[in-house]
């Protein structure tokens, strides 16, 4: 039965995740088919555990390593491809495939994958964003990708609540190499068209260019100007114009702009999102009990500062003015957009810091997040301070580049210094 579950989700959301990769492409296509490995992998050893009894440490470890490889390739692949425009995809891949390493916790091993799920859940929302207007194909993807891990905890739960069952049947028989890989998923089914919306826009813009290419008949129905209509035949149309009217103040606008000023401030917890937003002047806000996999989201708030104790999933800091930061651990990222005049302090750790249309950002790093990844694009005035001792070293972030053609006509982009 522990087989057959496995392999429902092998043929239902991981044949669906598998398809639609292929049919995004690129990237997306060849990293998936790493993902379809590591999950044959796991089917083998989930097999051999219903037939044989448990072997000893070393034994697993080598039994394991068909596994563990492949997350480690499906990871190295995120890392060698960070140009890629599909970066956001192969990440949310990279970062929730370790949920397949459940098999080695012995005590309640479903939590562990939801935790996986969510700690991807940073990128997947990235993709929903940039695709969810432009095509659906990556919106289905992200679906498949999430019914994946949440269909493998409920497996957990059913099957193997408190860790890997062995049947205890027999000793296990090891080979020298890997045992061979089972048979494959099975054939994906045909792939859905979807080129007839494109062919309305094709029409539409073929009707558009038989148009154009009507030459000298498109102005036929153009009004001819007559003598009557021309100033310097009719005199009459010489005479200025009525004296000057002001117009009226247009309240409407003016009223406009104070309602959507006078929203009233939100400190509230919707599940596993903490929303702070429209708060002003306030520099008590506190963000406590959190757990590892929320995230908060700052909107809107202006010459405020907000202090989130303990390790949560992520940060976003959305049209702020004046507003400052200060948090312990992040299991994923900051992110600040279209904000100006910010700050952010880390006390712990963070991994990523992302900076998006954002004017003025201080970062204020610890020790431990001297390794952190920074991201930024459309921005101006970034500074990150570095600890060194008891006092921070200011550093600039570039935002003048020059980019050249080389021999090999390939870009070739620089920093431009300011000599000023």
């Amino acid at each position: 039965m522990s087989i057959l579950g496995f392999t429902d989700i092998v043929q239902g959301p991981l044949t669906q995740y598998l398809r639609l990769s292929q049919v995004i492409g690129g990237d997306v296509a060849e990293h998936s088919r790493l993902v379809g490995a590591a999950f044959d992998a796991q089917l083998q050893y989930i097999a051999l555990a219903a037939e044989s009894s448990q072997p000893g440490q070393s034994d697993i470890i080598s039994l394991l390593k068909p596994t563990s490889d492949q997350i480690s390739a499906i990871q190295a692949y995120r890392e060698k491809h960070r140009t890629s425009p599909f970066f956001n995809h192969l990440s949310a891949i990279s970062e929730s495939i370790p949920a397949l390493g459940w098999v080695t916790i012995s005590t309640a091993p479903a939590p562990y994958v939801k935790e996986m799920n969510d700690a991807g859940q940073f990128y997947t929302n990235r993709v929903l964003k940039e695709w969810k207007e432009k095509d659906k194909n990556h919106v289905d993807w992200v679906k498949a990708w999430v019914q994946t891990l949440a269909n493998l905890q409920v497996f957990i739960k059913r099957y193997h609540t408190t860790g890997l069952v062995w049947a205890g049947k027999g000793a296990v028989k090891m080979v020298a190499g890997p045992p061979p890989p089972p048979p494959g998923c099975p054939p994906p089914p045909p792939v859905i068209d979807f080129t007839s919306p494109a062919g309305d826009a094709g029409l539409d813009r073929s009707a558009l260019f038989a148009e154009i290419n009507r030459g000298s008949d498109i102005t036929r129905n153009l009004k001819k100007v007559t003598a009557e209509m021309q100033t310097h035949k009719n005199t009459a149309l010489r005479e200025g114009p009525a004296p000057f009217k002001p117009p009226l103040p247009k309240k409407p606008a003016a009223s406009t702009k104070s309602i959507a000023a006078d929203k009233p401030p939100v400190f509230v917890q919707e599940g596993k999102k903490w929303l702070i937003e429209y708060q002003k002047n306030r520099a008590d806000l506190v963000v406590e009990n959190a757990e590892m996999n929320n995230v908060v989201y700052v909107f809107k708030c202006e010459n405020s500062t907000v202090q989130v104790k303990g390790k949560i999933n992520s940060i976003t800091l959305d049209s702020c003015k004046k507003t400052s930061i200060v948090f312990d651990n992040l299991v994923s990222s900051i992110e600040f957009i279209n904000c100006q005049s910010v700050q952010m302090q880390v006390l712990g750790k963070v991994p990523t810091v992302s900076i998006d249309k954002t004017d003025g950002c201080q970062v204020y790093l610890s020790k431990d997040s001297l390794g952190v990844e920074m991201i930024y694009s459309k921005s101006s005035e970034m500074n990150v301070m570095v600890p060194k001792g008891d006092d921070y070293v200011e550093h600039a972030i570039p935002e003048q580049f020059k980019t050249i053609i080389t021999p090999k006509m390939t870009l070739h982009t620089e920093i431009v210094e300011n000599k000023g």
